[in-house]
Protein backbone atom coordinates (compact mmCIF):
# COMPACT_ATOMS: atom_id res chain seq x y z
CA UNK A 1 0.00 0.00 0.00
CA UNK A 2 1.07 3.27 -0.43
CA UNK A 3 1.43 5.71 2.95
CA UNK A 4 -0.49 8.77 2.12
CA UNK A 5 1.89 10.97 4.45
CA UNK A 6 5.42 10.28 2.95
CA UNK A 7 4.07 8.82 -0.44
CA UNK A 8 6.28 5.51 -0.17
CA UNK A 9 5.44 2.57 -0.84
CA UNK A 10 5.25 0.34 2.14
CA UNK A 11 3.47 -3.32 3.40
CA UNK A 12 0.36 -2.56 5.39
CA UNK A 13 -1.02 0.61 6.56
CA UNK A 14 -3.46 1.92 9.38
CA UNK A 15 -5.35 4.48 9.57
CA UNK A 16 -4.09 7.45 11.93
CA UNK A 17 -5.24 11.02 12.38
CA UNK A 18 -3.07 13.69 11.45
CA UNK A 19 -4.29 16.98 12.80
CA UNK A 20 -7.94 16.38 12.71
CA UNK A 21 -7.56 13.91 8.89
CA UNK A 22 -7.75 10.39 8.75
CA UNK A 23 -4.82 8.82 7.08
CA UNK A 24 -3.70 5.56 5.91
CA UNK A 25 0.15 5.30 7.16
CA UNK A 26 3.28 3.35 7.12
CA UNK A 27 4.93 2.39 10.45
CA UNK A 28 7.27 4.99 10.30
CA UNK A 29 4.50 7.67 9.68
CA UNK A 30 2.48 6.57 12.67
CA UNK A 31 4.27 8.61 14.95
CA UNK A 32 2.90 11.50 13.59
CA UNK A 33 -0.26 11.03 14.58
CA UNK A 34 -2.92 9.31 16.91
CA UNK A 35 -4.32 5.79 16.16
CA UNK A 36 -7.74 6.22 14.54
CA UNK A 37 -10.61 4.38 16.45
CA UNK A 38 -13.75 3.25 15.34
CA UNK A 39 -16.12 4.73 17.79
CA UNK A 40 -15.00 8.42 16.67
CA UNK A 41 -16.77 7.62 13.61
CA UNK A 42 -19.54 6.22 14.87
CA UNK A 43 -22.02 8.77 15.76
CA UNK A 44 -22.27 10.44 12.53
CA UNK A 45 -21.02 10.02 9.27
CA UNK A 46 -17.78 12.17 9.67
CA UNK A 47 -15.09 11.29 11.96
CA UNK A 48 -14.38 13.90 13.76
CA UNK A 49 -12.04 15.18 16.43
CA UNK A 50 -12.59 15.78 20.51
CA UNK A 51 -13.04 19.16 20.07
CA UNK A 52 -16.78 21.43 20.58
CA UNK A 53 -18.20 22.74 17.57
CA UNK A 54 -17.88 26.49 17.71
CA UNK A 55 -20.04 29.23 18.57
CA UNK A 56 -21.75 31.64 16.39
CA UNK A 57 -19.41 34.44 17.66
CA UNK A 58 -16.66 32.23 17.24
CA UNK A 59 -16.88 31.61 13.62
CA UNK A 60 -18.31 35.64 12.99
CA UNK A 61 -15.19 36.58 14.78
CA UNK A 62 -13.13 34.17 12.32
CA UNK A 63 -15.38 35.78 8.95
CA UNK A 64 -14.52 39.07 10.00
CA UNK A 65 -10.73 37.82 10.72
CA UNK A 66 -10.81 36.32 7.11
CA UNK A 67 -12.45 39.47 5.68
CA UNK A 68 -10.10 41.83 6.87
CA UNK A 69 -7.34 39.53 5.62
CA UNK A 70 -8.62 39.17 2.14
CA UNK A 71 -8.57 42.70 1.85
CA UNK A 72 -5.84 44.28 -0.89
CA UNK A 73 -3.59 46.49 1.03
CA UNK A 74 -2.05 49.61 -0.35
CA UNK A 75 1.62 49.52 0.50
CA UNK A 76 2.09 53.45 -0.51
CA UNK A 77 -1.11 54.47 1.81
CA UNK A 78 -0.04 57.26 4.00
CA UNK A 79 3.74 57.05 3.34
CA UNK A 80 5.64 60.22 3.94
CA UNK A 81 8.36 61.48 0.94
CA UNK A 82 10.85 64.68 0.53
CA UNK A 83 10.24 66.52 -2.61
CA UNK A 84 11.23 70.31 -4.19
CA UNK A 85 8.83 72.97 -3.70
CA UNK A 86 6.87 73.56 -6.59
CA UNK A 87 8.26 77.42 -7.60
CA UNK A 88 11.48 76.64 -6.71
CA UNK A 89 13.19 78.74 -9.42
CA UNK A 90 10.95 82.39 -7.81
CA UNK A 91 11.96 81.44 -4.54
CA UNK A 92 15.73 81.20 -5.30
CA UNK A 93 15.14 84.29 -7.35
CA UNK A 94 13.40 86.38 -4.36
CA UNK A 95 15.67 84.96 -1.69
CA UNK A 96 19.12 85.67 -3.95
CA UNK A 97 17.51 89.65 -4.48
CA UNK A 98 16.61 90.05 -1.12
CA UNK A 99 20.38 89.36 -0.11
CA UNK A 100 21.14 91.95 -2.60
CA UNK A 101 23.32 89.31 -5.12
CA UNK A 102 22.74 89.44 -8.95
CA UNK A 103 23.23 86.11 -10.72
CA UNK A 104 26.76 86.53 -11.54
CA UNK A 105 27.98 87.02 -7.68
CA UNK A 106 25.72 84.02 -6.54
CA UNK A 107 27.07 81.86 -8.67
CA UNK A 108 30.26 82.77 -7.51
CA UNK A 109 29.80 82.47 -4.44
CA UNK A 110 28.86 78.88 -4.29
CA UNK A 111 31.26 78.06 -7.14
CA UNK A 112 28.53 77.17 -10.03
CA UNK A 113 28.36 78.33 -13.46
CA UNK A 114 25.81 81.05 -14.13
CA UNK A 115 23.63 79.54 -16.97
CA UNK A 116 22.96 76.82 -14.64
CA UNK A 117 21.61 78.91 -11.90
CA UNK A 118 19.63 81.15 -14.47
CA UNK A 119 17.92 77.75 -15.55
CA UNK A 120 16.89 77.05 -12.17
CA UNK A 121 15.83 80.11 -11.31
CA UNK A 122 13.62 79.62 -14.75
CA UNK A 123 12.00 76.03 -13.37
CA UNK A 124 13.80 75.08 -16.80
CA UNK A 125 16.12 72.49 -14.38
CA UNK A 126 15.41 70.44 -11.64
CA UNK A 127 18.54 71.00 -9.27
CA UNK A 128 20.06 68.17 -7.88
CA UNK A 129 20.97 67.36 -4.21
CA UNK A 130 24.27 69.16 -3.75
CA UNK A 131 23.22 72.35 -5.84
CA UNK A 132 20.04 72.05 -3.78
CA UNK A 133 21.96 72.08 -0.58
CA UNK A 134 24.34 74.24 -1.68
CA UNK A 135 21.34 77.04 -2.65
CA UNK A 136 19.33 76.47 0.78
CA UNK A 137 22.77 76.99 2.54
CA UNK A 138 23.86 79.90 0.90
CA UNK A 139 20.35 81.54 0.89
CA UNK A 140 19.25 80.09 4.07
CA UNK A 141 15.97 78.89 2.38
CA UNK A 142 14.10 75.50 2.51
CA UNK A 143 13.80 74.39 -0.93
CA UNK A 144 11.99 70.78 0.09
CA UNK A 145 8.65 69.90 1.75
CA UNK A 146 7.64 66.82 3.26
CA UNK A 147 4.67 65.62 1.59
CA UNK A 148 2.28 62.93 2.80
CA UNK A 149 1.12 60.61 0.03
CA UNK A 150 -2.92 59.93 0.24
CA UNK A 151 -3.31 57.53 -2.91
CA UNK A 152 -6.23 56.04 -3.60
CA UNK A 153 -10.12 56.47 -3.93
CA UNK A 154 -12.80 57.75 -1.83
CA UNK A 155 -14.46 54.63 -1.98
CA UNK A 156 -15.61 52.31 1.14
CA UNK A 157 -14.67 49.28 1.95
CA UNK A 158 -16.39 46.94 -0.02
CA UNK A 159 -17.95 48.39 -3.39
CA UNK A 160 -16.13 47.48 -6.43
CA UNK A 161 -14.19 50.00 -9.03
CA UNK A 162 -16.79 51.69 -11.93
CA UNK A 163 -16.39 54.02 -14.27
CA UNK A 164 -17.41 56.41 -11.67
CA UNK A 165 -14.10 55.97 -10.09
CA UNK A 166 -11.80 57.01 -13.37
CA UNK A 167 -13.48 60.14 -14.54
CA UNK A 168 -12.74 63.16 -13.35
CA UNK A 169 -15.77 65.42 -12.86
CA UNK A 170 -16.96 68.86 -13.07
Amino acid sequence: MLCELCGKEAGPTRPVFVEGTKLNVCQNCMRFGEEYKAQQAAGSGKAKANAPAPSAAVIEERLQKREKRMQTKDVYANTQSVELVDDYGRVIKDARLAAGMDLEQFAASIFEKKGILAKVEANDLVPDEKLMKKIEKALNIKLTEVVQSSVGTNKTPGTKMTLENFIKKK
